[in-house]
């Protein structure tokens, strides 16, 4: 194709709510245990993802996605624009260095979301790994937001096993496949993401209300790289 623990929850910087087809309301208000009010969310629905959007909408053309596919050591990206997903590259970064590139590609690209795979077992129950691919999300979702950029979690589950099987198809040679894996496994993401219509995306929300006007508002025309020199 072209409930919550309160406590862990409320300390958290993040909410993440999982995708609803309805208009329920979330009023996530801290009590006078808990500090500050943060604040009450409006329904989910004002975060649509794009895949979401364009179903909605048949003449919707806006929006490009980002797929992600997070490794121990090789991040393997993947853009969507229009109706072509293709493989773009894989990232061989960790930490914050892996966060800043991917806005600089997310800008580069022009894109306004972030796809990114969620390790489940073949059950749908998370490992190991989900827990640290959440972790990586939610520090690029704060930073993404200052943008208007969305962040998306989305069960990745057989995706490289499915990418390996496209490049064999495709006659890619062994060496190739060791190294364009982790792309064609986000490709296969964004894949399944636009074939269900976004349907089982996680979106990662900061809790900041700030940001997450910023979110409804979308995404900035300015530059928002404040570690960067001027000029």
């Amino acid at each position: 194709m072209c409930s919550l623990q309160s406590q862990h929850f409320l300390n958290s910087p993040l909410l993440i709510f999982p995708k609803f087809n309805d208009n329920r309301k979330f009023h996530l208000n801290r009590t006078r245990n808990f500090g500050q009010r943060i604040g009450a969310l409006s329904s989910v629905e004002e975060f649509l993802p794009n895949a979401t959007r364009r179903k909605k909408d048949s003449l919707w053309r806006g929006g490009f996605s980002l797929g992600v596919d997070l490794g121990l050591s090789r991040t393997g990206l993947a853009l969507s624009k229009g109706f072509c997903v293709r493989p773009l590259t894989v990232l061989k970064l960790r930490g914050e260095k892996l966060e800043l590139q991917l806005l600089e590609i997310a800008q580069r690209e022009e894109t306004d979301e972030f796809i990114i795979g969620l390790p489940k077992s073949w059950d749908g129950s998370e490992t190991p790994q989900s827990n640290k691919v959440r972790s990586v999300a939610g520090r690029l979702a704060v930073r993404a937001a200052e943008r208007g950029w969305r962040v998306y979690l989305l069960d990745e589950h057989r995706t490289s096993a499915e990418a390996v099987d496209r490049m064999i198809n495709m006659g890619l040679s062994k060496s190739a496949r060791q190294t364009k894996t982790d792309a064609y496994a986000a490709v296969i993401l964004l894949e399944r993401y636009f074939s269900m219509s976004g349907q089982g995306t996680e979106i990662v929300l900061p809790k900041r209300v700030d940001l997450q006007e910023k979110l409804r508002k979308g995404a900035l025309d300015n530059d928002f790289f404040p570690d960067k020199p001027e000029g």
